[in-house]
């Protein structure tokens, strides 16, 4: 690690931006390689318009020394050096700064928009005689939203899968410029709709750290809660979802009604199934009463009564184990190397997990043990979820019985935030790592706000996945990461 070249920080720290060393290109190139070498990940790298040109922060994590490390550097002109050939993990981020200012990335193998910009797109063509092309979307057959995805096959088996996102053009990150205000808030709970408490949580700690303002015990464990209700919801929708598409209807069945189960616990408490509301910068918007703390005990020892048998008979069907077994395989060198996150990346045995990694509030007092496998591949990726969902369950019913007395509750004001500052905030969504980073202005205000779905790192891992399967396989590998388009397209 080369210190002097970075300003360090820990999860939910701000710094002042002029902390923030202020490197020649190369020097930048240099130090975000040297610590990848190091095993720190790239955690974002993105842009903002300054007076020079156009100013990139790095943002490097090692979960080895639960430190960040932040650095930057300026674009003079219309062209920059790509890093991608020697930090393959930085090449998605690169090609959304070229899109995002029109920026040129010399060197870079494939400098094509990651979003749609309209009219005709490149895409990666095999050639050969028997090689044939499929594509698919941007429009679906299903209420979900655009995507394309285009294969290169010979026969059935993929050669090359290529994914192009980006059809909403939503502008979440540059409405938040100028805030925080009353629709930050409301902007952060729709990023993704199935991740609402993570990117809310993730806002908080943003805002809270730039304010100066502590959260109670009570509050963080509250949080911690409904973090872990949201894991559990979408895990436990996606067994059912995977069972469903290998036709294994006992348990699609059941996990469907159980993951209404427990959106209703959720809804229980704020209102809502996908807990808008509940998280707010200071604390909760919702507390937890003792009727309340009974009901959602007694919900969960329901839903994981019911969830060992129809789990269990998921796990145990020969049929279903001859489609999981052998599909989608990824190595834990290739998620190294392209950045990977969340329970794909536990799914090969690295035990990446910011809740581990990186602890803040009630992770900090009270540990969550991570689950891993080691294959790889589908059937992996469904058996983390499986003991994410066992563990997380276990960790949810520890907190209800140890509830910290006192007040959760936000306050109704937001907090005035220090000027020129720069802070980062990850938690760690059911996807994976969630990464916040905000820069203000001289007044305080967000002068730039990142936001880094854990999506964002493992689309070009399901395309890496696909080489050498039956193109008949997409829908169950696709389904076994389950990424989010407008966690993507912000």
């Amino acid at each position: 690690m080369l210190p002097e070249r970075v300003r360090l920080l820990r999860n939910a720290e701000a710094v002042p931006v002029a902390d923030v060393p202020l490197l020649a290109a190369r020097d930048f190139q240099d130090t975000i390689a040297a610590h990848v070498e190091r095993d720190w990940r790239v955690m974002a790298l993105f842009g903002r318009r300054a007076m020079a040109g156009i100013r990139l922060y790095a943002v490097l994590g090692s979960g080895e020394h639960s430190k960040l490390a932040v650095v930057a550097s300026e674009v003079e002109g219309d062209r920059f050096e790509s890093l991608t050939p020697r930090v393959p993990q930085v090449h998605w981020f690169e090609r959304e700064i070229a899109e995002t200012f029109g920026l040129v990335p010399d060197g870079h193998p494939w400098p094509e928009p990651i979003r749609s910009l309209g009219g005709e797109n490149s895409f990666f063509k095999v050639a050969g005689e028997d090689v044939h092309e499929v594509a698919v979307g941007p429009i679906h057959a299903g209420i979900i939203e655009p995507g394309h995805f285009r294969f290169q096959c010979i026969g059935e088996r993929v050669l090359h899968l290529e994914i192009r996102l980006g059809y909403q053009h939503r502008g979440i990150e540059s409405a938040l410029v100028g805030g925080p205000d009353r629709r930050s808030m409301a902007l952060m709970e729709t990023v993704a709709g199935d991740t609402t408490v993570g990117h809310g949580l993730a806002y908080s700690r943003i805002v809270e750290t730039l304010g100066g303002v502590e959260v109670t015990a009570r509050a963080d464990v509250i949080r911690a809660l409904a973090l872990e209700l949201e894991r559990v919801a979408n895990h436990v929708g996606d067994l059912g979802a995977l069972a469903g598409d290998v036709g294994f209807l006992p348990t699609a069945s059941y996990c469907g009604r159980l993951r209404g189960d427990l959106l209703n616990a959720t809804a229980s408490v704020c209102g809502n199934r996908f807990g808008r509301g509940w998280i707010r910068p200071g604390g909760a918007g919702f507390d937890l009463d003792s009727r309340r703390v009974r009901d959602l005990v007694r919900t969960l020892d329901l839903v994981s009564r019911d969830l060992q048998g129809a789990v269990g008979l998921l796990f145990s069907s020969p049929s279903v184990r001859a489609r999981f077994v052998d599909t989608g395989r990824l190595d834990p060198d290739t998620v190294r190397e392209l950045g990977l996150v969340g329970p794909t990346a536990r799914a090969t045995g690295l035990s990446r997990d910011v809740r581990q990694e990186f602890p803040d509030g009630a992770f900090k007092m009270a540990q969550i043990p991570v689950s891993t496998w080691h294959s790889g591949t589908v059937f992996a990726r469904a058996f983390v979820r499986w003991l994410e969902v066992q563990r997380s369950l276990a960790f949810v019913r520890d907190l209800l019985a140890w509830l910290p007395r006192g007040s959760a509750m936000a306050g109704s004001d937001l907090p005035r935030l220090g000027p020129d500052r720069l802070a980062v905030a990850l938690v760690e969504g059911w996807r994976g790592e969630i990464c916040h980073v905000a820069e203000t202005d001289s007044r305080g205000c967000f002068l730039a706000y990142k936001i880094v779905d854990p999506s964002f790192h493992n689309w070009t891992g399901l395309g890496i996945a696909m080489r050498d399967q039956a193109i008949s396989d997409f829908p169950l590998c696709n389904k076994s990461f389950n990424l989010s388009y407008c966690g993507h397209d912000l």
